[in-house]
């Protein structure tokens, strides 16, 4: 049985470059995922300070930094090293 990719955008408040991630996301037809903001958490901010917005694939514990595109985020989901989504 194929798992589901359990997914997680690291970003912040009020930040432009995360929006652009968020419509690059959807324009990729990205499943479904979590948003984590940064912004009040110390151990978020030092490891993630200015690289957001970072898609997170938590089984793997890979990541894509910005900038990325649509085919970016279409190969990182479907790289071999990526977890199987379910259909």
């Amino acid at each position: 049985m194929l798992r589901r990719m359990r997914l997680i955008l690291f970003q912040r408040d009020n930040c432009h470059l995360c929006d652009l991630a968020l419509d690059v996301l959807a324009q990729a037809h990205c499943p479904e995922f979590d948003s984590v903001f940064i912004d009040d958490d110390d151990i978020l901010e030092s490891r993630y300070g200015v690289r957001v917005p970072v898609l997170h694939e938590t089984a793997s514990g890979r990541e894509l930094g910005w900038p990325f595109d649509a085919a970016k985020v279409r190969d990182f989901l479907t790289s071999p090293a990526a977890t199987p989504l379910s259909c």
